[in-house]
């Protein structure tokens, strides 16, 4: 409030209103920023700024410049966004009161806003939308030159940043469609017929004639058909196909990511393998420690004389014709029950634990036992 009353009584008693300053500058300049030298421009000393403690005043709460009283410049206090600022009002400027005490002067400072091309054009239709197709539908009837729709863009810049021209990037059939450079209306070429595809996909750019250029890409489906249930039934399965070739190529790729990690882990588990047994084998041949037997604890040397006391047991079967068989054959050692005499001086008889059948009276094999120590 304060600096409101301030700027009327300078305007109208106190101040002088002097020469209207002008500069231009380009929206979104960096914070700090020069817009321009204001004491030269007024031909004012800096002492005078100094001195008449100059400040700014604008007419709205929103300040996008300030002053260095100091060195006597215009510096750019916050980003400016045209479009955020004027919209689409041009010229887009603000307007300035510099203001000056001792004696009261006052110097109306004009800023323009130059527009850069820092937004793509927007497409409002046809509609994009990610789960659901939207087609137009063609007539098999219709002549050259029938309209099937119309692409709407807009651009929120300025200027001939504004300006928008239409072009066909890709279409299902180029010789059937065309697109408007300037409306974007999209136009038959020629006569439709049956041989046709029902389903046209065409890829529309929309592009501004800003420096450097900015564009936007549209997808417009077109429907060539009689009825709506032909229509239907080609996009539905239009959309089934493509989910599921998308499945597909997931889970090829995840089958080969998962085999190709299956086959790198056996990989080095057998390479690993191989080295460690390699390893073990280079350790046994180059080992230069002695090998010593291993006797069990009842198999000790207690006479001295260099000779094991051991006790055994053996058998010999044979028959009693050699005409018909002759056979020999030695019990595995599993089979016998070995006791030995703590003292080492004997041994004890074998336990049987199953019935041989030679002790059967009819058995034709005889049986010999020997026991030796």
């Amino acid at each position: 409030m304060r600096r409101q009353v301030l700027f009327f009584i300078s305007i109208f008693f106190l101040g002088s209103v002097l020469g209207q300053v002008s500069y231009s500058i380009p929206e979104e300049m960096a914070k700090g920023s020069v817009v321009g030298n204001l004491a030269r421009d007024l031909g004012l000393d800096v002492k005078r700024l100094k001195s008449g403690k100059a400040r700014i005043f604008t007419g709205d709460n929103a300040e996008y410049i300030e002053l260095s009283r100091e060195r006597g410049l215009l510096l750019v206090k916050e980003r400016i966004d045209r479009e955020s600022l004027c919209r689409q009002t041009t010229p887009c400027a603000l307007h300035l009161q510099i203001i000056l005490e001792n004696p009261m002067e006052l110097f109306p400072v004009k800023i323009l806003i130059q527009d850069q091309n820092d937004n793509p054009p927007q497409v409002l239709y046809p509609v994009q939308t990610g789960g659901s197709l939207v087609a137009e539908m063609v007539p098999r009837s219709a002549d050259v030159s029938y309209l099937v729709t119309k692409v709407v863009a807009v651009d929120v810049d300025s200027g001939q940043n504004a300006w928008l021209s239409y072009k066909l990037q890709k279409a299902t059939d180029r010789a059937l469609f065309e697109v408007g450079v300037q409306n974007g209306e999209i136009r038959t070429i020629r006569q439709v017929t049956d041989k046709d595809a029902v389903k046209q996909r065409l890829t529309v750019i929309v592009e501004d004639n800003g420096q450097p250029s900015r564009s936007a890409t549209v997808i417009v489906n077109v429907a060539v058909a009689d009825s709506f249930p032909e229509v239907l039934s080609e996009f539905t399965d239009f959309t089934h196909d493509k989910e599921y070739n998308d499945n597909l190529t997931f889970y090829l790729v995840l089958a080969l990511a998962v085999v190709s990690f299956l086959f790198i882990t056996c990989l080095v588990v057998i390479i690993s393998v191989k080295i460690y047994r390699w390893r073990q084998s280079r350790i046994m041949f180059h080992s230069n420690l002695p090998v010593i037997p291993y006797y069990p604890p009842r198999y000790s040397d207690t006479l001295g004389t260099g000779t094991l006391q051991h006790v055994y047991n053996y058998e010999v079967c044979r028959t009693t014709d050699s005409r018909k068989s002759d056979c020999k054959f030695g019990t595995a050692g599993s089979q016998n029950v070995l006791i030995m005499d703590p003292s080492a001086t004997g041994t004890m008889q074998r336990i049987q634990s199953e019935k041989s059948i030679l002790d059967e009276p009819d058995s034709p094999l005889e049986f010999t036992s020997v026991e030796s120590t």
